[in-house]
Parts: structure tokens; sequence; C-alpha cells
């Protein structure tokens, strides 16, 4: 059995228009043999929803940073007790809610000595400005249930960060823009793992190949859990914080890429 997970933005959707036309031949064939593709994303369940109906995705996906795996009732399947319901999903929460983290980042930017704004400040048109996203878009980026994205600090570096919302409780993925503030057993790699652990329970006896594709330091952890990563380089290269990993790097940045690396790769591992 293969199993794809793939990062969303600059990944399986270009860094400057967020299309995925370059991949549409390679997931139709993925869909026609059967092979999930299992997004693993900052995004929230509402933009990875809407994303996921208009590219014709039905499997499971996992949102905000590892902090919860969303699985869609159609796949009983992968049912386990541990599994609570939300709408039309199955869905383990791995992170804290977002009230939490909201405390979380008051309580760093008083550590800090610096005032963060964080999603929840910011209103629809501000995130729209910063972000390029539609209304809509921003909306549904808004939405969030798990985890803040938080505009990162220019003079507070990643570590320093990083200790003060560990003592807080808290991990943190910082980014160039933003940074997200997630629960501290939140986390792509354990999601992805998770996910793994519960299609080997269910297909006991049956060995399972994972593929996972990521353009940024934030997708590091889901690359290092899967069986083989593939790196997304940007219209510039790969990204710093991935390079000299080792790992196959994509021909092509973005979706034409990700169709690309995909398509070469199964046809490797069935043929």
């Amino acid at each position: 059995m293969l199993l794809i997970f793939t990062d969303l933005d600059g990944t399986l959707l270009n860094s400057d228009d967020y299309g995925y036309h370059g991949a549409i031949t390679a997931i139709a064939d993925l869909q026609q043999q059967q092979i999930p593709i299992i997004p693993v994303t900052s995004k929230t369940r509402a933009e990875v929803e809407v994303l996921s109906t208009e590219i014709g995705l039905t499997d499971s996906f996992i949102v905000e940073n590892g902090s919860a795996i969303f699985i869609p009732k159609h796949q009983d399947y992968l049912f386990s007790e541990e599994l609570k319901i939300s709408g039309k999903y199955y869905f383990r929460q791995r992170g804290c809610v977002y009230a939490q983290v909201r405390d979380g980042l008051r309580d760093l930017s008083a550590a800090i000595g610096e005032e963060l704004t964080g999603f929840g400040d910011l209103t629809i048109a501000e995130i729209m400005q910063l972000t390029g996203l539609s209304t809509q878009e921003a909306q549904r980026a808004k939405n969030r249930e798990f985890t803040e994205p938080f505009i990162t600090p220019k003079n507070v570096d990643a570590d320093r960060l990083a200790h003060h919302l560990k003592a807080l409780g808290f991990n943190v993925v910082v980014g160039d823009r933003f940074s997200h503030l997630i629960g501290d057993q939140a986390g792509k790699g354990g999601a992805v793992q998770w996910l793994v652990n519960r299609y080997q329970q269910v297909n006991r006896g049956e060995s399972i190949t994972t593929i996972g594709l990521g353009n940024s330091p934030n997708d590091l952890a889901m690359l290092e859990v899967v069986d083989i990563p593939i790196i997304i380089p940007g219209i510039k290269g790969v990204h710093p914080g991935l390079a000299n990993q080792g790992w196959q790097v994509a021909p092509f940045p973005g979706s034409v890429g990700w169709g690309v690396a995909v398509a070469e790769e199964v046809k490797g591992l069935i043929y």
C-alpha cells in the first residue's frame, strides 16, 4: 500500500498563484489507482475542505501543523475508539484548542517584552493585505481551531521564541513572515506517524510505503518520518532550511514539480 502525504502552499499549490494545475494529471492517476493523497498543512479545516472539493481530494487530512487529523466518515475502516466526531468527520486532536493558544500568545508577549500580533488581532482586511488572500480565503484562514499564526518578530531569534514557549507549555513553528504557536503535542511528524499506524493496524500484514512532499522547514518533521521524502524547490532553489538533507528534489517548483516527482516515484514503486 502506498500513501502520499503532502504540504499544500508552495508544494502541491504554486507559491505565486496557489494554482495546482501542474499536478492534475498525477492526482487523477493516483485516484485511479486508489492511492490516498493526504494534505499535511498549516491551513485550517475550513481551508482544506474548500481546496479538497475543488481539487477532488477525498481522503483524510492533517491541519494546523499537525494539531488535528480529520478522517471522512466514508473512511470508517480507519475508525478507532480514541477518535471523536465533528460533523462529517472522525477526528483526532493532538494540539490544544484555540482559546489556549491565544492565551499562550499573550503570555509569550509578556515573556519577551514585545507585543505580538496574531490572526486573532487582525481584521479580515488586514489578513488580506498581509497574505494576498481573497476575502473568503482570509475568513477561512482566520477560522482557526487549534493554532495561532502570528507575525514573526524581527528582533527575537527562533531559539528564544522556542525556549519561552516550551516553558509556557507550547511549541512554535517559526517562519519568515508568520510563525505558528501550537500545542506541545502537535506537529506534522507525529500526526503523519499516527495516521500511518492507523492504516497499518487495519491493513495487517500489508506493507505500507509513504511518500512525503514539502518545500520548507515547516515540513521537516513530516519529511523525516516518511519512507521517501521529496523536496519541492522554490523559484530560487531548495529552501536553505532543507538543504544538505540528501533527499530527492523535484525538477520544478510548485505543482508541476509535484506532478512530475510523484508520477516518476509511483511508477518506479508500482512497476
